[in-house]
């Protein structure tokens, strides 16, 4: 999950860096890199957005029985466009479709661009024939995104964006509100996590989503900032990128092999984490320990039979879904939606799999519950 920029830091920032990447990461070596989107940052403490917005709670975001009114009759119509379809986007969705459905705004369009810009671009294009009011989604890139929905500002077709707004899009012009996570707080409670999961001393890996995208920048940042303040003894022997979150297992396969005593694997979330699970069934190993973000039925499973995953966090999916919704009737009404909107998370081990489960709106899966059996 979730604008693309350089961030300057600071001598006292990049001091900052440098001690956290000794105390976390043992001495320095080829493999540890420091310079990679997730150490731009520095040291992390509170969340804010690409372009240093501060956050309000999601949870604010109402509206008055006069503007309910006003989107009940008012034959207001929105498309939805996504930039994958997966467990965290479906839960988002149902959030979302089922408050429009209360406001009375008929949705015309969901598509799923499967990580890929050209298609979104496509589905943009053809959803904007079904002439929308709002379009919600997330875009697939931030730097094309710009030009995947210019014919939307043009067409003067409201955006709210989930993670992020493209490049160069200003608040209240070309978009009315991004809405995302406590990034903060998401990475804090994984570094957290991570901590309760292996031994003083132990080695970690760092799987991290190797693209200029603030929302898994950063909070991948507050995990890195976590463990080097709350368990500095852990040592992070590997940083590796992806770009693609399924070829992950490609990537996990030769690190397994250079670092065969992992204690932990840290994803930027559930699909990644998918593809190191599968490395690590596959090499036979059932000690090392994934903590990742976003709820995913294969991770939980895992997670409840006591497998390789230790813990997940995830955000309050369904609930940020209906604050997505509630910011597109405010832009469709042309009232003000919040710049940078937060949503609360959840720490999920197996002894509460199930408030994740709640969190995003949905029954236990079957699945998990036999898992948690054996």
């Amino acid at each position: 999950m979730r604008s693309s920029r350089a961030l300057a830091v600071s001598a006292t920032m990049a001091a900052a860096l440098a001690l956290a990447s000794c105390d976390a990461g043992g001495a320095p070596s080829d493999d540890v890199p420091t310079d990679t989107v997730i150490d731009q940052f520095g040291t992390v403490t509170a969340t804010e957005g690409p372009n240093g917005e501060q956050p309000t709670p999601a949870s604010d975001l109402e509206l008055t029985e006069e503007q309910i009114a006003e989107l009940e009759n008012g034959g207001y119509r929105a498309a939805i466009a996504w930039h994958e379809l997966s467990s965290w986007s479906n839960a988002i969705q149902a959030g979302i479709e089922d408050e429009l459905d209360r406001l009375g705004v008929e949705i015309v369009s969901t598509t799923d661009a499967k990580f890929d810009a050209a298609t979104q671009a496509n589905q943009v294009q053809t959803a904007l024939s079904l002439k929308p009011d709002v379009i919600l989604g997330q875009a697939v890139d931030p730097v094309t995104a710009n030009a995947v929905y210019q014919d939307a500002v043009d067409q003067n077709v409201k955006l709210v964006f989930a993670d992020q707004a493209p490049d160069d899009y200003s608040y209240g012009k070309e978009y009315q509100s991004v809405l995302t996570d406590d990034l903060f707080q998401i990475g804090q409670r994984a570094g957290n996590a991570m901590c309760d999961a292996v031994p003083d001393g132990g080695e970690i890996a760092v799987l991290y989503y190797d693209a200029d995208f603030h929302v898994t920048n950063f909070r991948d940042a507050s995990f890195l900032s976590t463990i080097a303040a709350e368990c500095p003894d852990v040592k992070i022997v590997a940083k590796e990128g992806f770009s693609d979150p399924n070829k992950a297992e490609e990537i996990a396969n030769p690190l397994l092999t250079r670092h065969p005593d992992l204690a932990g694997v840290y994803t930027s979330w559930a699909v990644p984490a998918q593809g190191v699970l599968s490395a690590l069934k596959n090499a036979g190993n059932s000690t090392t320990k994934i903590v990742t973000v976003d709820l995913d039925d294969t991770i939980a499973a895992d997670m409840a039979a006591d497998g390789n995953v230790a813990a997940i966090v995830a955000d309050e999916a369904y609930d940020y879904g209906r604050a997505m919704a509630t910011a597109a009737a405010l832009a469709i009404l042309e009232e003000p939606a919040p710049e940078f909107a937060v949503s609360d998370s959840v720490s999920i081990t197996k002894d509460n799999v199930a408030d994740g489960y709640e969190a995003w709106n949905q029954e236990v899966p079957s699945a998990v519950l036999d898992a948690s059996k054996q």
